[in-house]
Parts: structure tokens; sequence; C-alpha cells
């Protein structure tokens, strides 16, 4: 297994395809109200010059199925990203629609209802993984914002989780190896951490997140005896 990296918030297909050179196993497009939204005409203009093998997420802020349902069909997109209520039945009903083919990740903010979030997601056999994030009053993503991380891994990082985690939250090229030494995450996630102007990437900046988080992610392996602890996938 690798580390799964996925650079978010992308705008443009020259940006889209910056992260897939660059060697990200996902692109995300952001359709809720941020400064990296997306509407699914641009989308559906990007997604088909992608390779077949790169993931095409699509993030959503409290959604309803039926606008989902339409960006993912029109879009071509590979997986979603639910920033929604927990207790809502919006990914089943995903499942049901799509099957296995759709990637479906739930996002915790980290705070003091995290712990509580992620035990009812680890029984939750319709999603694929959860993503940690930070959040502020005014934006639940892209935030730039780093957590504590050594409180995460205590908390929710640990290695009875075997939920597929996702770090996310005040990535950059400077700061992902430290984050990937201490919370031992399946993927990484970035989006402000690597632009040059909110909604256009660094390309820079890009190849330094990949190239430092592949780096970090074999070391780590080398510590674990070159194989990834088990993490569930529905």
């Amino acid at each position: 297994m690798s580390l799964w990296v996925k650079i978010c918030g992308n705008t443009t297909l020259a940006d889209a395809q910056l992260a897939v050179d660059a060697g990200a196993d996902a692109v995300g497009f952001v359709f809720a109200p941020s400064p990296r939204q997306v509407t699914k005409d641009q989308v559906a203009a990007i997604a088909p010059n992608l390779p077949a093998s790169v993931e095409k997420i699509g993030v959503f802020v409290d959604p309803d199925f039926t606008t989902i349902f339409s960006i993912v069909e029109s879009c071509g997109l590979t997986g979603v990203q639910l920033h929604s209520d927990a207790t809502s039945d919006l990914a089943s009903r995903l499942r049901q629609r799509f099957g296995s083919s759709l990637r479906i990740l739930r996002v915790i903010h980290f705070g003091s209802e995290a712990e509580a979030q992620l035990s009812a997601a680890a029984n939750d056999r319709t999603i694929n993984g959860v993503l940690i994030d930070s959040r502020t009053a005014g934006a639940v993503g892209g935030t730039g914002i780093s957590y504590d991380w050594q409180a995460a891994k205590a908390t929710l990082f640990t290695p009875a989780n075997a939920l597929k985690l996702i770090a996310a939250g005040g990535l950059k090229p400077e700061n992902v190896a430290q984050a990937i030494a201490v919370l031992e995450p399946w993927g990484v996630d970035v989006a402000s951490g690597v632009e040059a102007t909110p909604g256009r990437k660094d390309p820079t900046k890009v190849r330094a997140f990949i190239a430092n988080a592949r780096s970090a992610y074999a070391e780590l392996k080398s510590r674990w005896g070159g194989a990834q602890p088990e993490r569930r996938a529905p």
C-alpha cells in the first residue's frame, strides 16, 4: 500500500493536470461556497481530460441527494466528500445508487465531538474513509489552520481505529512530513496549502507537497517494517 494523496480545490484543467503530473492519487473539486467553488459545467469540462486512474472527488457541504447524483453523473466523479449531518441517510442512498464504484468520504472536524463522531463512522459500512479536518467559525474546510496533531493521534488516529483516516487542515509542503510522522494516516489532503492565490495552485508547492509526503511515508513504512497497518474499506 502507498499513501493516498489528494490535491483539492482545483478550479482549472491546468491545476488538476498539474496535480496529476506531480503524482496525486486524487483531485478534488469544491461544489460549496468557497473561494475555490466550481460549477457542474466547469468540472464536466475538466474531468474527462484527466486520466481514468486518477480519482475525481466532489466536495459537498450539506447537500441533497438529487444535487450530488446530478453532479456525479454529469462530471464523471469517482468519489464524494461529505460535510454533512452524520445522522442523515445520504451516504447510504449514494451507496445504493452507485454501488462500490463511488468512494464515499465523511468529514469530521477535530474538536470535542470528534471521538464520538468517529466512533459512529466506524459502524457505518457505507463509507470508505474519514477525513479529519479543521474548521473556523466561517469555514468548514480549506481553512489553512492545523489542529493539534498529538491530541488527534491520542484520540483519533489510534492503532485500534481500522478506518481509512485522511489528515487535512493546515497541511503544506513545510509540515506535511511532520503530520505524517505523528498521525500515521492512510492519506493526506491539501487545498490552500499549495495555492498561489485562492483557487489557483502554485506548481512549486504542489510538487513539493507530494514529494515531501511520499518521502515521509517511505520513512514511516520503514518503521512498520514495510507494511501499512490494515485499514478497513467496505
